[in-house]
């Protein structure tokens, strides 16, 4: 079994337009800038994208909203310093936006990992993040039932991967990729480094490889040319 493929083409077959992309990262830490670019290339439109913001300038997962392929944006922080692209096709009605507390996001997207359906939590319970959401008064505080977040599609970033799938990741880049990977139908994984089977120490793997289905290695010194 080998989950290495020899392009980010083939790596991206089959994602379909009006799909799910869950895309990991926090800012440009941990974002999987290869997979997005070869995402763009491929040519899926009417997206919903899951992601913790909404890029910067013109790389990433900003230029697949200025591409025009996304239709529906799910995140905690669309506007950072640099959020251009997301701000104009906001304030021009061109892109929906979930806009999600950023525990929330994470548990929601654990919970579709997990086999959870939903759960109540506190977190913005009275405000207008929550407008239309069940509230009910548990213990002394009034909690919101939140849905398990699903992706048909994740592309997430690691640092080192065996050809099994099981995947390390470095620093802050581990993020939101780790719950990432086992909330969609489709995980794909672009890695820094390949290790061989039996490198990797075990309790150092983070994101076991029954959870990746294909996986790109785009080496350190290209990643950083």
């Amino acid at each position: 079994m080998d989950k290495f493929v020899p392009s980010v083409a083939e790596a991206l077959a089959g994602v379909r337009d009006g799909a799910t992309i869950l895309v990991g990262g926090f800012g440009a830490v941990g974002q999987p800038d290869l997979l997005i670019e070869g995402l763009i290339a491929q040519g899926a439109s009417g997206l919903t994208v899951v992601a913790n913001n909404a890029g910067y300038g013109q790389v990433g997962l900003a230029r697949l909203l200025a591409a025009g392929r996304v239709r529906r944006l799910v995140c905690s922080y669309p506007r950072i310093p640099g959020s251009v692209i997301f701000e104009e096709l906001y304030k021009s009605g061109r892109l929906e936006l979930e806009l999600v507390p950023q525990g929330t996001l994470a548990e929601r997207l654990r919970a579709a990992g997990a086999g959870i359906p939903a759960f109540f939590t506190p977190t913005g319970a009275g405000t207008r993040l929550v407008e239309g959401k069940e509230t009910r008064r548990l213990g002394v505080r009034d909690c919101v039932l939140e849905h398990a977040l699903h992706g048909d599609v994740a592309l997430i970033q690691a640092w080192r991967a065996d050809r099994w799938g099981n995947l390390i990741y470095r620093s802050a880049g581990r993020n939101f990729n780790p719950v990432m990977a086992p909330a969609a139908a489709l995980t794909i994984a672009q890695v820094e480094h390949a290790a061989a089977l039996g490198e990797l120490d075990p309790e150092a793997i983070v994101t076991p490889g029954i959870y990746v289905d294909r996986i790109v290695h785009h080496p350190a010194e290209a990643a950083h040319a």
